[in-house]
């Protein structure tokens, strides 16, 4: 019983991670947006700037997962900085209908969010 509620725990801490990692994503490209729709900025700094944001948000979100964890830190981060890219890409799926604009970045991405969420988990 003890062993269930302890996982269950566990759920509940990634699920308020993720659930933190995506109202801060939001709120990033809110403000990337406006700054977007004020400045007209490039192509090219909008591209930096989303990257940054998966950092970011990644690293946050592992840092939050390792210091709740206590333990193993870094993997409670790889794992959050995961959770992530998956809903991510399963987002990006649902959107774009195929796997045609999510292919060309997709171990770049994935690799960014995995890491720095270990980063964020090993720091904590």
């Amino acid at each position: 019983m003890l062993k269930k509620i302890h996982i269950d725990s566990r759920i509940t801490l990634f699920l308020k991670c993720l659930l933190f990692a995506y109202l801060l994503t939001a709120g990033l490209l809110l403000l990337l947006a406006l700054l977007l729709y004020r400045f007209g900025l490039s192509e090219q700094i909008v591209s930096i700037a989303i990257i940054a944001i998966y950092i970011v948000v990644t690293f946050l979100s592992g840092f939050i997962a390792g210091r709740r964890m206590g333990n193993r830190k870094f993997l409670w981060g790889l794992l959050m900085g995961g959770l992530y890219f998956a809903v991510l890409i399963l987002v990006s799926l649902s959107v774009n209908k195929g796997l045609s604009g999510v292919v060309n970045d997709f171990v770049t991405v994935f690799l960014l969010c995995t890491l720095s969420g270990m980063l964020g988990g090993m720091v904590s």
